[in-house]
């Protein structure tokens, strides 16, 4: 797919089409065929703005462990070929309802960790100039730091819902304050999440010790573990998660390895004791009365993967995401 740095101005664009424009027509052109836009969409610079901007941002200089996520943003829209146009679990067809549009990728710098964090938020900045709201794919989890910061500063403090294996709370790792393993972190002491309302989803696995629970509780967290959804069910992790988030504008983050390493084996830091895909894409539906003004899907690892199993996966996690962030202008006017 031939993408451009979505940080580069556009002084000049055409006007919104009146009707969205929808995916290629896969009866005319087979699904295998012609550039993989993310679920055959038409590309931002074609229709000028839209509600929604798919980005990625090819980036793993961040991680701890396995590189490659990197390739992410190529593995999940290749990963998204077989999306069609209507969601029957959420009853939406989300590229009707809303314009929806894959901006390319976000250009940042493999060798400069500092740069690059700018570099995402000058185009994720940039980005909601034409777009009302980003659906971004990594990459590692360091972006989910710039993408906070461009989102807070549309919207103020946002409650998180962060959905991941890890906390993502931690402090340094070998003295750098920005990782993968620590944006939220960062985010919360720079103001960028409303601490009464964030959430972690699917947390398991050995920490460092017993501070880090309560380092997490003081940046704003509330935890729901793996082990929570297990003993309680899914219903009552929904039941949290909407009583902690209480209705606010809020940004999900979704780190594929929340997924069980059997449902998602291409990432870079796997943990067993996972959800499964239909616990996660179950809990994603549930919150399409939430006001959802931003959301990311990262550390998908292609080298790891098999048989497409994770790309595929968090191809299905980004379009409920995405047709979550339709619900409101698909309800019926009161």
């Amino acid at each position: 797919m031939d993408t451009h740095d979505a940080s580069t101005q556009h002084p000049q664009t055409p006007a919104q089409p009146e009707a969205p424009v929808g995916p290629r027509d896969s009866s005319r052109t087979p699904r295998f065929a012609g550039a993989a836009s993310f679920a055959l969409l038409p590309l931002l610079d074609a229709v000028g703005t839209a509600d929604i901007a798919v980005a990625g941002v090819p980036f793993d200089s961040g991680v701890s462990y396995r590189p490659g996520a990197r390739f992410g943003p190529a593995h999940v829209r290749e990963s998204s070929r077989l999306l069609r146009p209507y969601n029957p679990a959420q009853d939406i067809a989300p590229f009707a309802v809303q314009q929806v549009a894959d901006a390319g990728d976000i250009v940042a710098n493999p060798f400069d960790l500092d740069e690059a964090m700018e570099q995402v938020y000058q185009g994720a900045k940039d980005l909601l100039t034409r777009a009302g709201r980003l659906a971004v794919i990594g990459g590692d989890h360091t972006i989910a730091y710039p993408l906070l910061r461009a989102v807070a500063e549309k919207h103020g403090p946002v409650a998180v819902l962060h959905a991941d294996a890890h906390l993502d709370t931690w402090d340094t790792y070998f003295g750098a304050p920005l990782t993968h393993g620590t944006p939220f972190r960062r985010a919360s002491e720079d103001g960028f999440i409303d601490l009464s309302a964030s959430a972690h989803l699917g947390i398991r696995g050995p920490l460092y010790g017993k501070a880090d629970l309560a380092d997490d509780a003081r940046l704003g967290f509330q935890i729901t573990t793996s082990e929570f959804i297990e003993e309680h069910g899914v219903a009552a992790a929904i039941d949290r998660l909407k009583q902690r988030l209480a209705g606010k504008p809020v940004y999900i983050s979704v780190d594929i390895d929340v997924l069980d390493p059997a449902h998602a084996p291409g990432t870079g830091t796997p943990e067993a004791g996972g959800l499964t895909s239909r616990e996660l894409l179950r809990i994603i539906r549930a919150l399409s009365d939430q006001q959802v003004v931003g959301v990311d899907v990262v550390e998908v690892a292609p080298a790891y993967d098999h048989a497409q199993l994770t790309g595929i996966a968090a191809a299905h996690v980004l379009y409920e995401l995405i047709s979550a962030m339709g619900a409101e202008k698909a309800r019926p006017a009161r």
